[in-house]
This record gives C-alpha cells, sequence and structure tokens, in this order.
C-alpha cells in the first residue's frame, strides 16, 4: 500500500498551539498506595494523548505502522511531577512541538487540570521514525515532514515552559 496523506487521517494544519486532547481520568487502578497516581500512569497517559495527536493531526502512529512498516519510537523522555492527580480527576494533555527534521521530533506536553487549570505533570519527550523490518531509523515520507515543520511553526509562537530543557539532578 502506497502511503499517502489520503490514505491516513491527519491534516496540513493550520494545528491549535497548543494542541489540546480532553476526557482524560485517573482510573481507580492507577492510584497507589500513596493515594495519587501512579508514576508509570502519567507516562500511560502522555502515550494515549500522543497518539492522538499522531493520528488525529499528523496521520502518522498506528495507522502508519500497519500501512508501510514504520512508526515513531520514543528516544528520550523527562517527566516532571508538578501536582497530585488523585482518582476521578479529569485532565487534559497539552501538546506544543518544539523540533521536527526528516526522521525526528521532540516535543513538550503538559498534563493540566481540568477542575483548576493548575498543570500537574509535563513530559518532553524525542521520537524517531522506526523501520519495523530493519529496526533502525527511516526518513518520514516527504508530506509528513511538511506537516511536523508546519506543526513546529505553528507552536513556535507559544510562550516557553520552565520545565523543557531540564537536566536532573540534585541541586545545590
Amino acid at each position: 500500500m502506497q502511503l499517502t496523506p489520503e490514505t491516513l487521517a491527519g491534516h496540513d494544519g493550520p494545528y491549535d498551539a497548543p494542541v489540546e486532547f480532553h476526557g482524560f481520568k485517573a482510573r481507580p487502578e492507577w492510584i497507589d498506595y500513596n493515594g495519587h497516581m501512579n508514576v508509570g500512569y502519567y507516562g500511560v497517559a502522555f502515550d494515549n494523548a500522543l497518539e492522538l495527536l499522531m493520528v488525529d493531526h499528523l496521520g502518522l502512529g498506528e495507522a502508519q505502522v500497519k500501512a508501510i512498516g514504520q512508526g515513531p519510537y520514543i528516544l528520550q523522555s523527562h517527566m516532571n511531577f508538578l501536582r497530585e492527580v488523585l482518582e476521578g480527576e479529569s485532565f487534559c494533555i497539552r501538546f506544543r512541538l518544539l523540533d521536527a527534521d526528516h526522521k525526528r521530533g521532540h516535543y513538550f506536553a503538559q498534563m493540566v487540570s481540568e477542575k483548576d487549570g493548575v498543570v500537574c505533570a509535563t513530559q518532553e519527550a524525542l521520537f524517531m521514525n522506526v523501520s519495523h523490518t530493519t529496526g533502525r531509523s527511516v526518513p518520514y515520507p516527504d508530506w509528513a515532514v511538511a506537516r511536523l515543520q508546519r506543526m513546529v511553526s505553528d507552536h513556535a509562537g507559544l510562550d516557553s515552559a520552565p520545565e523543557v530543557g531540564q537536566q536532573i539532578g540534585i541541586r545545590r
């Protein structure tokens, strides 16, 4: 099957700045013995929202894998936990694409409480397009590169977030 923008979902922009996904809720099974959402489920929530971004806006992700056997792999991720998320709490996830090239993308996401608008957690991550046949990176199709670049451009005017580019370590 030939992969074209017409064979997959997504669109050529403009893209909301930031792109937001609503309807998330901290499920009972996500709550740990401390009474809040377990650290692992923050990653699950960010990943579920990332798939919506990939499929609904960029035409990538699972549909891309099924069509041509390649798709995005996360290479690096850094999360900040800023406030507890409690059982049943609703939240949205906001994305901004910081940078992209012919194989990679760099994004920043915020988990925001629907109750009071407070940012509860952030994720900054780098993804790469990978062939499922070879296990190695491959370039995105030209139309996908154009979509990624358009999203970077549409998000360029957003205010910087203090968590972007943070190093991990003990501050002295």
